[in-house]
């Protein structure tokens, strides 16, 4: 908690998200590593415009995802992105590899001088959409130490969106977030079913009652429910929203942006 409340003023954020756009060797990938550098740092310069002061980068269309490894073609990049951002706006910037490619992230973190990583499957096994994902939290703290990288905090996603949590049906959210807690998480995120989705205000409320880590809500966040999970929770993943139509692949909205922030000020 003490490093969360260095980094954040013992403010609860609210974190935007930069969503890259498809990376080399990914099926989408367009070819041009510049134009992907100057929109990444284009929706950041927006997000401070706005006042949001801290973002989050994110592969997410680098669809199909792999998992846990993913090459170095994607891991360098996200790392220049993450420094040329912290370089030239001083947000507070976190990363996220997608899937649940966590030493990556942290890696490009500590090259890039970034502040947080969010992770998946760091406690229990569970099968996401790239199959069998097993929990990787003594191997990922090990190789944090290894590399210097203590200042880094690590925000783990429990039960998580997109996945299947059959085989730790007899464990619930509020354990899991204790398992995390107890193998060294600097915070757990709580989402919906999927991108968009929201969370369930009551496992909110029953892992805030359990925990004395930071809670976050990674998913489904809008207008009309902010007030009662910002009211909950530590701080708020924002992507789909922060987004024109409300789709997470789409142009940031300038407007849903200012919106959320002077709602939160009321």
């Amino acid at each position: 908690m003490k490093k969360f409340e260095q980094i954040f003023k013992k403010e609860k954020p609210i974190i935007g998200m930069i969503h890259v756009s498809a990376l080399p060797g990914t099926p989408n990938y367009q070819g041009s590593i510049s134009e992907i550098i100057k929109k990444s740092l284009y929706e950041a310069q927006i997000y401070k415009d706005c006042g949001i002061n801290t973002i989050m980068i994110e592969n997410m269309h680098d669809i199909p995802y792999l998992n846990r490894e993913v090459g170095h073609e994607i891991s360098t990049i996200m790392a220049i992105i993450g420094y040329e951002i912290k370089i030239k706006t001083n947000l507070i910037c976190g990363i996220q590899i997608l899937a649940g490619a966590n030493k990556a992230a942290i890696a490009a973190a500590n090259s890039a001088g970034l502040d947080f990583i969010r992770s998946e499957g760091f406690v229990f096994a569970h099968i996401a959409d790239e199959g069998v994902m097993h929990s990787d939290a003594g191997n990922l703290k090990r190789y944090q130490k290894m590399i210097g990288a203590d200042n880094i905090l690590i925000f783990n996603d429990i039960k998580k969106k997109h996945s299947s949590n059959f085989i730790t049906s007899d464990v619930d959210i509020a354990d899991t977030a204790k398992a995390a807690e107890f193998f060294l998480s600097d915070a757990v995120i709580i989402t919906g079913n999927s991108t968009g989705c929201e969370a369930d205000i009551e496992e909110v409320k029953q892992v805030k009652s359990k925990v004395n880590i930071p809670v976050l809500i990674g998913s489904g966040i809008t207008e009309n429910n902010i007030s009662e999970f910002f009211s909950v929770s530590d701080g708020l993943i924002i992507g789909s929203y922060f987004k024109k139509n409300g789709n997470w692949a789409n142009e940031l909205d300038i407007n849903n942006i200012k919106n959320t922030l002077k709602k939160i000020k009321q």
